[in-house]
């Protein structure tokens, strides 16, 4: 047949997608609070297993792998502010500071004490598409 590829997102139901929206809202919002997966898939109205599944597909990550993410973006904003690692990591809501520090590390690629430690530009405090749009190189005629 000829036609558009399909992929695993394109399968899934407008629906579906909406109330999987919903939880990952759920999560850029609330992630300094003690999230589960039951919790976040009954925002979804979804069992847990479906509803990790189901993120998955559309979205790339699991959804802790989504809201650890969502927590070190925040946490390295803390950091480049001054907030002590400590601080940041409760601020985000990781009850650990050893399992922080190892999901910073995998994520960022140096330790919480050193990206704090290391100067930082502005372009970098930025949201990416928005240091992209303005140190994006200029044509002059």
């Amino acid at each position: 047949m000829f036609g558009v590829a399909s992929t695993p997102q394109s399968r899934q139901s407008a629906q579906t997608l909406a109330h999987l929206r919903r939880a990952r809202d759920l999560m850029d919002r609330d992630y300094a609070l003690p999230l589960d997966v039951p919790t976040m898939a009954a925002r979804a109205l979804m069992s847990p297993a479906h509803f990790s599944r189901e993120f998955k597909v559309a979205y790339g990550e699991t959804p802790y792998g989504y809201l650890m993410t969502r927590r070190i973006e925040r946490a390295m904003a803390l950091l480049r502010a001054g907030a002590s690692v400590t601080d940041a990591c409760t601020a985000v809501g990781a009850t650990s500071l050893g399992s922080f520090s190892s999901s910073f590390s995998d994520i960022v690629g140096e330790t919480p004490s050193a990206y704090r430690a290391r100067p930082h530009d502005a372009a970098e405090a930025m949201p990416l598409c928005v240091a992209k749009i303005l140190t994006r190189p200029a044509r002059y005629a």
